[in-house]
């Protein structure tokens, strides 16, 4: 490769593009020219440095103010570790090191014209166009031969650096870059480093901001290598672990104009929520950050996290420390080199007249001027030079020292080893290293592994990255003093003290930086599309449970969610209790029916014989009592808990009573229509009116009943079941299962329905038989029975099924039903019985035989009330008795009756109750 330099003039001594300084006699003597920016030790073996001894100079300048700790600190440390290397005889023995140090001036851009000085030596000069003026050819000083360079500090630096430095197979070790970009081994492959990469300390961060319970975080970073490669390995690590989300990403210009950093905190004011601030930001700007936020009253309000760029550094806080109080910083394990500080308080102008810039740290660290050309000349102070640091100014050691130093060994022990492999036994350089090939010593460099300046093991990977170890700080504020607190260490995993960590509100509770705040129990997250760390809380409504985080799902039937919603409980289950209001109602009415109907049984018993009784039809009557008397019973076996004998009885019970005193009702209304009938015809008798007769047709129609009941008995055998849908409510607290047999409506209705239909035909019949005279009294009651019993079944229709959607249904339906049966049978007991039942007890007097009648006298007695009825309305009452009297048997007994003078309301009476004897 040839390359054409600007030559400087025929008797000008090239020594770099930069060049040397000569040593000064004078301590007190002005700095260096403004030309000079190197800082060059003698040495068999030269290494190149970076550093940032000035800051970005503004409006053009190349360079700015100069940087104390960053600068002076890092530089003094390369310097102290080759004397420390050139004085140990067990470390490249008879091989001295020496340096070309250059000052980056904070610039990847001016860093780049100046690393041009490492390359000289292996650059080709063609000098056949470059004549002086006297016509000769121009002489060069021969290049120092850069074998490897320490640094540089910036990723961006190093970055520019490193991709010249690669051309030239010239191994460089940094000392502060942990851009991620810098571990790809395809484009920077000789590049290392001694601290590890911000992939690691990105991974650390977001430990820490798992650790705080911090999901909603906005993240700054200083435009440039270090910052965006850092910003991007946090966002791109977090989404692959989830949990946390990035409400902004921001990002700081080069070039920031005047407002730019209020207008970073305003837009991170967009996002209130997000409290945390992830930054991956220089020195400079963390300081312009946090006096933005400072001057728009945000303190308190940005929880910061700060990458090692901030680490436990005093000049970002500076006059700002409110504003960083809480403040958690990362910084790569290190430790304070004592030996160190001491080598850096003994320098003063007179001994370290190799560091060029050491003048204009002497007046910037002591506030004074050196002679006329100081670099301040605004100072009224003049220094003696017998200034000390450390007594007469403050001083703390910057935290790079130590990897600087580790740097330098690293380089250090790779040459060692590649001497003693090289070179064995051979004192100083042998041949073979006359012209180190850099790929070779790059193999030596990734191989070390020794114990650095702190003790710690120094190690470099495939990539040339050291291992991830990092101090976790925070910034407090104590007693008036404010300190970076060291609260945990991070080797691979997070281990952090949370109690020993303070915030600015003075609470140990730690704040929030959340998007949305956890739900509570029995609540489900609805995330907002696109945020993941951002939802709405539903409450699990209804029979739904909390499934999980993000689910609500649905109980079984028979369950319902408990208190917290967190899952699922038995629906509790309910039956009729005996001492509900349900059901004290119908077992009042249905004992006192029962009492009653047993006072009538025993007072017909008592009294068989009596006419009142035996005109009553015994054994129909006690049919229809027993009837009667099934009614009120079936209140029991409804009220009861259900069970398999509980649900027999009520299958055989709930139509049973009914069809007992409606069959008997249908059988008596029947032989009076027939009676009558027949004697409209003939007076001939009809068939089957006979007592056994009436029992044979009675029980011939229960039978039917029983066979129904026997029927479904096989076809559904009776069993228990727990309905959960009939009270099943809106709110699950008050759902209930109810306990009940398995008798649907349909079934109910098939079982009542035949006991209705008797009831019907009942009442059509005594219908047909209203027209009888009063003096058959018998059917008058049943047939006002019957219309009774009528209107309470259709008032039962409604009432029992209007009720089915009710949360009372159970309650209401059983009450209904059994106050129904026992209506019906007290309408019958009380219209049919409770007269007789009167006349028997309170007027034993009218219980006495009057006549007897034959049966013949009997049907021509109910023919002639016929006809006297049809005839009534068309002839005088005399004649019409004359005229069905003259019809009537010529008995004699007749023919008395005939003319007597109560005809109808004697012999007719008495006929009627030989219709039942």
């Amino acid at each position: 490769m040839v390359i054409a330099f600007e030559w400087y003039g025929c008797l000008l001594l090239l020594t770099g593009m930069a060049g040397s300084i000569s040593q000064r006699t004078d301590p007190l003597m002005p700095p260096a020219p403004e030309y000079a920016h190197s800082i060059r030790l003698d040495g068999d073996i030269i290494l190149g440095g970076l550093f940032p001894v000035h800051a970005r100079g503004e409006r053009g300048a190349p360079c700015g103010e100069l940087k104390k700790e960053k600068g002076i600190h890092r530089l003094e440390a390369m310097l102290f570790a080759i004397d420390l290397i050139n004085k140990d005889p067990d470390l490249l023995p008879n091989v001295t090191l020496g340096a070309r140090i250059l000052d980056t001036c904070s610039r990847d851009t001016y860093a780049l014209e100046q690393s041009l000085t490492f390359v000289q030596a292996l650059i080709e000069r063609d000098s056949t166009d470059v004549r002086c003026a006297s016509g000769e050819q121009p002489i060069f000083a021969k290049p120092d031969k850069i074998v490897g360079v320490i640094g540089a500090a910036a990723s961006s630096v190093s970055i520019m650096v490193a991709n010249i430095l690669r051309l030239f197979k010239i191994p460089q070790i940094s000392y502060a870059s942990t851009a991620p970009e810098l571990s790809d081994n395809t484009r920077y492959d000789f590049f290392s480093r001694v601290v590890p990469p911000d992939s690691y300390q990105a991974q650390a961060m977001l430990d820490i901001v798992t650790a705080m319970g911090w999901n909603y975080v906005s993240t700054l970073a200083s435009e440039g290598n270090y910052g965006e490669s850092g910003v991007e390995a946090f966002v791109q690590i977090s989404r692959e672990t989830g949990g946390v989300c990035i409400a902004q990403s921001l990002k700081i210009p080069r070039e920031p104009r005047p407002g730019e950093f209020d207008k970073i905190i305003l837009r991170l004011l967009e996002t209130p929520n997000a409290r945390a601030v992830v930054m991956f930001a220089n020195e400079d700007d963390i300081r312009r950050v946090l006096d933005a936020a400072k001057r728009n009253n945000q303190t308190g309000h940005f929880l910061w996290v700060g990458s090692d760029s901030w680490g436990s550094k005093i000049s970002p806080v500076v006059q700002q420390e409110s504003v960083a109080e809480g403040a958690i910083t990362i910084l790569p394990k290190r430790a304070s080199i004592e030996a160190f500080d001491r080598y850096f308080k003994s320098r003063s102008l007179s001994n370290n007249r190799r560091n060029v810039w050491f003048a204009e740290f002497w007046e910037e660290n002591f506030g004074c001027k050196l002679g006329m050309h100081g670099k301040r000349p605004g100072s009224p102070k003049k220094c003696t030079g017998l200034e000390k640091v450390g007594r007469d100014s403050t001083y703390e050691q910057e935290g790079k020292v130590q990897f600087v130093m580790d740097a330098v060994y690293a380089m250090a022990y790779a040459l060692h080893r590649m001497h003693r492999d090289l070179c064995s036994g051979y004192p100083g350089l042998c041949p073979r290293m006359s012209n180190i090939d850099g790929k070779e010593l790059l193999g030596y460099i990734r191989n070390v592994s020794f114990n650095g300046s702190a003790k710690t093991l120094v190690v470099f990977n495939e990539n040339g990255d050291a291992p991830g170890r990092y101090d976790i700080y925070q910034y407090q504020i104590t007693n008036r003093s404010t300190e970076y607190r060291i609260i945990g260490h991070w080797t691979d995993q997070l281990h952090l003290n949370m109690k020993a960590m303070q915030w600015a509100s003075g609470d140990s509770s730690v704040p929030a930086s959340v998007c949305s705040l956890p739900c509570q129990t029995g609540e489900r997250k609805k995330v907002v599309k696109g945020v993941l760390c951002c939802w709405h809380c539903e409450r699990c409504e209804g029979y739904h449970y909390q499934a999980s985080e993000f689910t609500c799902q649905l109980c079984p039937y028979e369950q319902r969610p408990d208190q917290n919603r967190t899952g699922c409980q038995p629906i509790p289950i309910i039956k009729l209790e005996w001492h509900s209001p349900w059901a004290v109602a119908p077992i009042f009415i249905a004992i006192l029916g029962i009492l009653a109907t047993t006072f009538v049984v025993v007072t017909f018993v008592r009294h068989n014989d009596t006419p009142i009784v035996r005109a009553s039809g015994r054994e129909m009557s006690y049919v229809l009592l027993t009837g009667i008397f099934l009614c009120y019973v079936t209140t029991f076996p409804m009220i009861a808990a259900p069970g398999l004998a509980v649900c027999s009885f009520r299958r055989i019970f709930l139509g049973l009573g009914m069809c007992f005193s409606y069959a008997a009702l249908l059988t008596k209304t029947n032989r009076i229509h027939r009676i009558f009938e027949q004697g409209k015809r003939s007076v001939a008798a009809p068939r089957f009116i006979s007592p056994a007769s009436q029992l044979v047709i009675t029980f011939s129609l229960i039978s039917v009943q029983l066979m129904g009941v026997f029927v479904w008995f096989v076809a559904d055998p009776p069993h228990t079941i727990v309905d959960y849908g009939e009270q099943r409510t809106q709110d699950p607290e008050n759902a209930r299962g109810v306990l009940k047999c398995d008798i649907s409506d349909l079934s109910l209705i098939c079982s009542l329905g035949y006991s209705i239909l008797l009831m019907v035909t009942c009442t059509v019949y005594a219908i047909k038989t209203r027209g009888v005279p009063e003096t058959f009294n018998e059917a008058k009651p049943i047939g006002f029975t019957m219309y009774t019993t009528c209107i309470i079944w259709l008032a039962f229709i409604p009432i029992f099924f209007g009720t089915a959607q009710s949360a009372e249904r159970m309650y209401i339906q059983t009450a209904t039903l059994t106050v129904s049966l026992s209506l019906s049978a007290s309408v019958s007991l009380g219209m049919l019985y409770m007269p007789k039942v009167y006349i028997i007890i309170l007027h034993p007097e009218q219980n006495v035989p009057k006549c007897k009648r034959s049966f013949k006298a009997i049907v021509t007695a109910a023919t002639m009330t016929n006809k006297l009825s049809q005839l009534a309305s068309e002839r005088p009452n005399g004649e019409v008795k004359t005229e069905l009297c003259e019809s009537v048997d010529n008995s004699s007994e007749y023919r008395r009756l005939l003319y007597h003078k109560s005809f109808e309301n004697h012999c007719l009476r008495y006929t009627y109750i030989h219709l039942f004897i």
